[in-house]
């Protein structure tokens, strides 16, 4: 369609809901930018919309609960645009899709379309032939590579100066607990070049900070760009290095890791390269080698306390966050003390803590000695009191110290700035507005479990 025949056609209205993580939220960005051309327009609510999108989540067992639960609510919605003459297409995207393609179908015929994520690069040519057919269309089988070659490079407004790049996708490491090495595929590397290229778009655009993502982003190993090393393959610290060069990127994370892939190259990286931020994400889910390796997590407690050892020798300002589950098929209380004594040997300065949630098709699913939901959720209690302490104390830790503040918006009170330091710490200052967008030099002065205030160090008054 050319520019001049999507302007003259009437505006279609897409509804996209996101779930779960930021590559969900990634994809979803990508997915309106490729339907822009078709003549959809964003809009902030389901009613009335003529494309719906629920961008799903397959991590835990709510999450996938409620997408049926929106999908109900979707059904009059649709039964009343059709009855005025018009139509809703409604379509599931995501891990939901690709676990649950055919049970969507059963579950919910409000259902005219399930894309998993291999094929959003599709959804032009499936949302038209459901507009041509009305009828069911399953698509969720793709190469993921196409995925990567036929998106276009993003053409979303960038907010707070900060931005996600995927660069990978996929995991190889079939804990027991998870599904998405069913759901997203094995792991694959976009090119090198095709990030670089991403990441020069959003600088272009004022972004400076960048998080790199993949369900498994440390197993980064993608394909040089060409001249650099013809026919060879990056690692993440590679990566990281060459996208530091980008004039305009000042702050460069990435996220999820896992701890068997924290290669040397990547632990130096944190030690030699400025523009890496001292905050590593680094799940370990549970403190006990035999429920670690009932997990099938294949490291151990102490290699992870190790791991951790290497990366504050070099690079002693880091801080650690981390992922736990409690409740995980025959964990017993002794198993759990041990997973409390390693969050207090480490010290993590915040992490994300769940019950075990049994997802269908996984090896823990079928596992003897699930634990009691009351027993779940009395340990969740207790682990969650201890890292709300350890959060509040890193805070804490933080006054008196001068951190480097990345501005991005406007504070709640009037002449006040919002901005994120170096450990995703929200930060609020009296400043000018000129600084957002800007990096600044702030005095903290005090601190909560959530955020931190400061005082700019050119002297202007501080907020808390």
């Amino acid at each position: 369609m050319t520019a001049k025949q999507t302007e003259t056609t009437a505006r279609k209205r897409l509804f996209i809901r996101t779930y779960g993580c930021q590559m969900n939220v990634y994809d979803s960005e990508r997915m309106r930018d490729l339907l822009v051309p078709l003549g959809y327009e964003p809009a902030d609510a389901p009613e009335g919309a003529d494309l719906v999108i629920l961008n799903t989540c397959h991590i835990r067992e709510k999450a996938a609960e409620k997408v049926y639960s929106e999908l109900g609510r979707l059904k009059p919605l649709k039964a009343e645009k059709e009855a005025a003459g018009g139509q809703m297409t409604v379509t599931v995207a995501g891990c939901v899709a690709q676990a649950e393609g055919a049970e969507i179908q059963r579950r919910a015929p409000v259902v005219d379309l399930v894309v998993g994520p291999q094929t959003y690069h599709r959804l032009p040519e499936l949302i038209a032939r459901v507009h041509r057919e009305r009828g069911e269309a399953l698509e969720t089988e793709f190469e993921v590579e196409e995925k990567f070659d036929a998106l276009a490079a993003p053409k979303r407004h960038v907010e707070g100066f900060s931005a996600f790049v995927t660069v990978q996708e996929g995991c190889d490491k079939f804990c027991s607990f998870c599904v998405v090495p069913y759901t997203r595929g094995a792991e694959y590397s976009r090119p090198a070049a095709q990030i670089t290229a991403e990441v020069r778009a959003l600088a272009a655009r004022g972004v400076r900070e960048i998080t790199l993502l993949g369900q498994n982003v440390n197993a980064y190993s993608g394909e040089a760009p060409a001249g650099e090393e013809a026919g060879g393959r990056w690692g993440l610290a590679r990566l990281i290095r060459h996208l530091a060069m980008i004039g305009g990127i000042d702050r460069i994370r990435f996220t999820t890791s896992h701890p068997n892939d924290m290669d040397e190259d990547l632990i130096e990286a944190f030690a030699s390269e400025e523009k890496l931020m001292p905050y590593l994400h680094l799940p370990v889910q549970a403190g006990s080698d035999r429920i670690l390796k009932a997990m099938n997590r294949k490291h151990t407690v102490a290699e992870y306390v190790a791991l951790i050892e290497r990366l504050r020798v070099l690079r002693p300002d880091i801080a650690l966050s981390g992922d736990f589950i409690v409740g995980f098929p025959g964990e017993q209380e002794s198993d759990f003390a041990d997973t409390m004594k390693l969050v207090e040997t480490v010290g993590y300065a915040s992490a994300f803590s769940f019950k075990y949630s049994r997802r269908p098709g996984t090896p823990g699913a079928a596992m003897a000695g699930q634990v009691d939901e009351a027993v779940k959720t009395e340990r969740l209690a207790r682990l969650q009191a201890l890292l709300d302490t350890q959060q509040q104390a890193f805070n804490a830790s933080m006054v008196g110290k001068s951190l480097p503040v990345l501005f991005e918006r406007k504070g709640r009170n009037p002449g006040q700035l919002g901005g994120r330091s170096p450990y995703l710490q929200g930060v609020h200052c009296d400043g000018p507005a000129s600084l957002i967008g800007q990096i600044a030099m702030v005095e903290i002065v005090s601190a909560s479990k959530n955020a931190l205030g400061g005082r700019l160090l050119s002297g202007e008054s501080c907020a808390a």
